[in-house]
């Protein structure tokens, strides 16, 4: 019961931690997943994930409904790119025998090094935001960005939230705020999927998923009333030392 009772306190600290760098720009993974091997180390990695994915789509409903408050988000373009993601992270999770995940490390790593690179040396990069009028080619195009990052999300996973808000600024012109609060909806329907794949298979350790869920809105509450406070130059600061650990994570990971 002791050994519970501190697993519980551990999960909830990590989970608050997770909500709260999540809700500003993602990234909430590489916190909690992490945690949960540590303090679950009998359980199985589906169960790990699906406990995982319980309580980061509890945070990242509520940062989202923060965000939705305050943001005018361009629902034509969102919603096309949130539906797609949806419907392709079945097709990249049925694919994950198909794609050795050493392949998948260094091209992760060379794009999270571009993306790096270009948000460094374009200072205005995300300062502004000057929405793209949405047309047909608009939205066929955000279909084809959630789409590649929900195969993606489902296929290999870490990074979605990153490659989201860069898509957002590079493709649609929006700033940081505005393409975190976009990307929150497109990791809703990525969670709701791998959700619809680990339910019925009771994958998902409710003792720990519900406790965690509750610490992840609290800090998503926390990071998204921050990112709103400090606006998109606090967005861009906090992105850019989450690209530095995906970078160092990958890196290691390759060499190790």
């Amino acid at each position: 019961m002791v050994d519970m009772t501190e697993s519980l306190m551990f999960l909830g600290a990590m989970a608050f931690m997770a909500g709260l760098i999540d809700a500003a720009v993602g990234g909430g993974g590489l916190i909690q997943i992490p945690a949960l091997f540590n303090a679950l180390p009998g359980a199985a990695p589906a169960v790990v994930f699906g406990t995982n994915k319980v309580a980061a789509v509890s945070g990242t409903l509520f940062a989202a409904r923060s965000y939705v408050r305050r943001v005018r988000l361009p629902w034509r373009l969102v919603l096309p790119a949130a539906l797609a993601a949806f419907a392709l992270s079945f097709v990249g999770a049925s694919a994950v025998s198909l794609i050795p995940k050493a392949v998948m490390r260094p091209l992760v790593l060379a794009l999270l090094v571009v993306m790096a690179v270009y948000t460094l040396w374009k200072k205005d990069f995300g300062a502004l935001h000057t929405p793209v009028t949405v047309g047909r080619r608009q939205r066929i195009q955000a279909m084809l960005l959630g789409g590649a990052i929900g195969f993606y999300d489902g296929l290999f996973g870490p990074g979605t939230g990153s490659f989201l808000i860069f898509l957002f600024i590079r493709c649609f012109a929006f700033d940081f705020l505005h393409a975190s609060a976009a990307a929150k909806f497109v990791n809703i329907a990525t969670n709701l999927a791998a959700l619809a794949y680990f339910l019925p298979q009771d994958q998902v350790l409710w003792h720990y998923a519900l406790p965690m869920a509750v610490c992840n809105v609290l800090g998503a509450l926390s990071g998204s009333w921050l990112a709103l406070r400090g606006g998109s130059q606090l967005v861009r600061g906090v992105f850019l030392l989450l690209l530095v650990v995906l970078i160092g994570r990958f890196a290691y990971e390759i060499v190790a």
